[in-house]
């Protein structure tokens, strides 16, 4: 049976999931009306059931729409794939992957939205060369995140880059509270962020999800390249 691209990737890794990030304003959702809804103040339960009412269609269209490229693209028969729509949230598990994609409301703007696609448990390590996955989902993504089987000290990784002195082209920014860190590597347009449990590359422009994958092949390599084991080990 073939690895998983989590399994083959490194021993600190849990899981690889690809990430795509969209937002709007809720006042734009074809669910709302103008003559008897307000936007939301806050994000809380009952904002975001109303949230879950406004973006049932939008959401069940882009579902379904997915459901229907895949379909085609795989060439899959009905045994081999299912989606579950239950706003504010869908899932489309297929032979080959698992696709999520969630609304949720802005905690730091609470009249806007924002749309989370995430795609993992890809079937084979070389998944995300697939032109059937590339085709379905070009210009998707524009995160890989990795789950960290044990979690790491954020303190720990700042430390790790500033005693480097940027000899291996790392740089940090992080807060006071060093409740997350941004990671930066000369010459690669993206930025690492990691706070404890995750590490999240981030990229400055969606892609495919081969191109995603082979851009992390370059901040991989700084990481590889570090003496410390801190910095040598997450990736």
């Amino acid at each position: 049976m073939p690895k998983r691209p989590a399994e083959a990737a490194s021993p600190f890794i849990s899981r690889i999931s690809l990430v795509g990030r969209d937002a709007g304003r809720v006042k734009m959702l074809s669910g709302f009306k103008k003559q008897h809804h307000t936007v939301p103040d806050a994000v809380n339960a009952a904002t975001e059931g109303f949230l879950a009412k406004l973006c049932s269609a939008e959401l069940a269209a882009e579902a379904e729409a997915f459901y229907q490229r895949a379909k085609a693209a795989f060439g899959y028969k009905r045994t081999d794939l299912a989606l579950t729509v239950s706003s504010p949230a869908a899932v489309l598990t297929a032979k080959d992957f698992t696709l999520e994609i969630a609304y949720a409301l802005l905690p730091e703007d609470p009249a806007s939205y924002g749309i989370t696609r995430t795609l993992y448990a890809l079937s084979e390590t070389e998944g995300t060369a697939r032109a059937e996955l590339n085709e379905v989902f070009a210009a998707g993504f524009s995160g890989i995140v990795f789950a960290l089987v044990k979690g790491v000290s954020v303190e720990a990784v700042i430390d790790a880059v500033e005693a480097r002195g940027g000899e291996d082209g790392l740089a940090v920014n992080y807060p006071s509270d060093c409740g997350h860190c941004v990671i930066t590597v000369d010459g690669v347009k993206a930025e690492v962020v990691c706070d404890g449990a995750t590490l999240e590359m981030r990229f400055p422009r969606a892609g495919s999800p081969a191109e995603l994958v082979e851009a992390f092949a370059a901040v991989r390599a700084a990481f590889a390249l570090s003496r410390n084991r801190v910095l040598a080990g997450l990736l």
